[in-house]
C-alpha cells in the first residue's frame, strides 16, 4: 500500500465511498484508500458497523444500499466524488435465499447508478463482478474475455446483468463504470462471506489449528483465485487508470493463480508438515463445475497494465505468517 502513496498529492480533492465495506474485500480497501486519500476522505459503510478497528479511523455511516433516499443522504452529506459499490449476496449465500438475491444485488446497483446519473456528484462508479457470471458452456481453460456466458446461480446472473447495465449507463449516460471479474479471492484480515471459493481461506485456519481440513469441493476441482494483497492492486489501478484505458465498460478479465484443493495443501505442507486434507463435496461442488478453471486476463494486462505480484507458495508464505501472528503461534 505504502508504494501508493505518491500518488495522495494529486488526489486530495476527491471524496469517496465504500459501500459494503465490512466484508472481506471492503476491509482491506477501506485501509488502502483510507492510506491514499487520508482517513476523513474516505466514508465506509454497511448495514451493521465491524468490529475491525480500521472502521474507527474515519467516518462510517450505516447503509442498507436497497434504501436509496438514506444513500442519497450519506451522498449529500460527503459528496463523495467515487463510490466502490461492494454490497452483494455472494454465491452460496444468495443460492439460499435467490430472490434477495436478485434483488441486493441488482437494485442496489441501480440506486448506485441513478444516484451517479443524477446527482452529477460522483464522477466514477466501481462495481464487481465475478467469475461466476461465466457457466458451464463457457470454455473452462483460457477462459476469454468475450465468449460464452451462462451462468446457472442467482449471483452469476445478478452479476452479468450487472455487467451488461453497467456498460448501458456508461455509453447512455456517460457514467465511468468500472469493473472486475473476481475470481475467489483469499486473504487473512476478515472472514470469508459465503462464496465457494472460502475453502481456500479456511484451509489456512484449519492448518494452524487442527493441522487437517475436510475440503467442501472435491479433488481436482480447480478454480482461479487472488491474494487480496493483489485484489487491492487490481482494483486501485483500474480506478486511478487514465478513462481512455479502460476499453471494457462491462467488467474485466482477471487472474492470479489456479489451483486445485490438493495443489494448496501440497503447499501448505511445505510450511506447516504432516498437514492433511480430505474431502466431503457438498453443494458448492456444482457451482464449482460451472466455473471457468483458468482465465485469460490479457485485456486487463494490456488495457491498464494488470500484473499480478503473488503465486500460490508466495501466498501460503505470506498467509500462514500473518495467521500465526492473530493465533499467537511462533514459528
Amino acid at each position: 500500500m505504502m508504494r501508493r502513496a505518491k500518488i495522495c498529492g494529486c488526489m486530495t480533492n476527491e471524496k469517496v465511498l465504500v459501500i459494503g465495506s465490512c466484508g472481506q474485500l471492503g476491509t482491506e480497501l477501506v485501509e488502502a484508500l483510507r492510506g491514499i486519500y487520508g482517513d476523513a476522505n474516505v466514508v465506509a459503510s454497511d448495514v451493521k458497523k465491524s468490529d475491525n478497528p480500521v472502521f474507527d479511523g474515519g467516518p462510517f455511516e450505516t447503509l442498507d444500499v436497497l434504501d436509496s433516499a438514506r444513500l442519497s443522504d450519506i451522498i449529500q452529506k460527503y459528496k463523495p466524488t467515487q463510490v466502490y459499490h461492494l454490497a452483494a449476496l455472494l454465491s452460496a449465500t444468495a443460492e439460499k435465499n435467490p430472490e434477495f438475491g436478485w434483488k441486493l444485488n441488482m437494485e442496489g446497483l441501480f440506486h448506485v447508478l441513478n444516484a451517479a446519473r443524477d446527482t452529477g456528484i460522483i464522477k466514477k462508479v466501481y462495481w464487481p463482478s465475478s467469475i461466476a457470471a461465466f457457466g458451464p458452456n463457457t470454455e473452462r481453460f483460457g477462459t476469454p474475455q468475450y465468449g460464452t456466458m451462462d451462468p446457472t446461480t442467482i449471483y452469476g446472473i445478478s452479476k452479468l446483468a450487472g455487467e451488461l447495465y453497467a456498460q448501458y449507463y456508461f455509453n447512455r449516460w456517460g457514467i465511468d463504470t468500472r469493473s472486475l471479474r473476481y475470481p475467489g479471492l483469499i486473504g487473512y484480515k476478515s472472514a470469508p462471506g459465503g462464496g465457494t471459493t472460502d475453502y481456500a481461506v479456511a484451509i489456512y485456519h484449519d492448518a494452524l489449528q487442527t493441522g487437517k481440513h475436510n475440503c467442501f469441493l472435491g479433488e481436482g476441482t480447480t478454480l482461479p483465485m487472488l491474494y487480496m494483497p493483489d485484489a487491492l492492486k487490481a482494483t486501485l489501478d483500474i480506478m486511478h487508470a487514465p478513462a481512455e484505458q479502460i476499453k471494457i465498460r462491462t467488467s474485466y478479465n482477471l487472474a492470479g493463480m489456479s489451483f486445485a484443493p490438493e495443489e494448496i495443501a501440497a503447499s501448505i505442507a511445505k510450511f506447516v508438515p504432516g498437514f492433511e486434507i480430505s474431502y466431503e463435496p457438498d453443494y458448492r461442488q456444482a457451482i464449482a463445475n460451472s466455473w471457468p478453471a483458468v482465465i485469460d486476463d490479457s485485456h486487463a494486462r494490456n488495457d491498464w497494465g494488470w500484473s499480478p505480484d503473488f503465486d500460490l507458495d508466495k501466498m501460503t508464505e505470506d498467509m500462514l505468517k500473518n495467521l500465526r501472528v492473530q493465533y499467537g503461534q511462533n514459528g
